[in-house]
């Protein structure tokens, strides 16, 4: 079984729980306007690899991966959800702690999608689920897709048991409205299997990869949140979890 990638971090950091092996396989059904991988976007066939062949790399940092593993990221690795599938099961055959980075862009027509989906959380450890917006109407202006499935696919996620990591990119003047950040909390303080919550700062380091691929970048002057604005953005999605969690007990 083979996938087409982009490019392969060996000691990723922040990607899933300790040094992991993380592979950002290529393309991507969102175009979110602040996207930090542009280059993984494109359904490109330039590169493979096979599920032997991560182990592999794998195998030669075993040591390093002692209390991580392998991510697989994107791009939407999902979109190669065969790949992810096999390579997760031979993964859990040797043992080998696995994390999905997905923003659910191939969550629809959930009759058709399902069991490939539980299929592969079958063998996935945890997910680090990425909410772009918890509103409708400015997820489809951000990443040019209706956010309703994508919703909907973490609450099966969480239904079914599956640890999460849930992230919320924060760029100020997009995703940092105070009612907006209340309702995200409000949504995440219902998944009983939420691990962490985190809020990514916005940067704007990828913006010469952009100029490299001749690709239209929206977000020119948007200034990146202080790391003092970015708390003050947890706190209060924070209260939104805890005013939930209050009803609930």
């Amino acid at each position: 079984m083979n996938a087409y990638y982009n490019s392969i971090e060996t000691f990723g950091a922040v990607d899933g729980p300790g040094i992991r092996l993380v592979i950002f396989l290529q393309g991507c059904f969102l175009r979110c306007k602040y996207c930090h991988n542009p280059e993984t976007i494109a359904f490109t066939k330039e590169k493979q690899i096979s599920v032997n062949e991560v182990i592999k790399l794998y195998e030669k940092n075993k040591n390093f991966y002692e209390s991580g593993g392998i991510t697989l990221s994107g791009g939407e690795p999902t979109a190669q959800i065969e790949f992810c599938i096999s390579l997760f099961k031979k993964c859990k055959e040797l043992n080998i702690n696995t994390c999905l980075d997905t923003a659910f862009s191939t969550f629809h027509n959930i009759d058709k999608v399902k069991e490939k989906w539980i299929e592969l959380l079958k063998y996935t450890d945890i997910v680090l689920a990425d909410i772009k917006h918890i509103d409708n109407k400015k997820h489809l202006d951000l990443t040019g897709k209706p956010n309703e499935e994508i919703l909907m696919a973490v609450k099966f996620l969480d239904e079914n048991g599956t640890k999460m990591w849930i992230r919320h990119v924060l760029v100020p003047g997009y995703t940092d409205d105070k009612e907006d950040l209340i309702r995200l909390g409000q949504f995440i303080g219902t998944l009983k299997n939420m691990e962490r919550f985190e809020i990514l700062p916005y940067h704007n380091m990828m913006i010469p990869k952009y100029r490299r691929l001749n690709m239209k970048f929206y977000l020119d002057g948007v200034i990146p949140p202080t790391k003092e604005y970015a708390s003050k953005c947890k706190d209060i999605v924070d209260s939104g979890m805890k005013s939930v969690l209050k009803i609930m007990n």
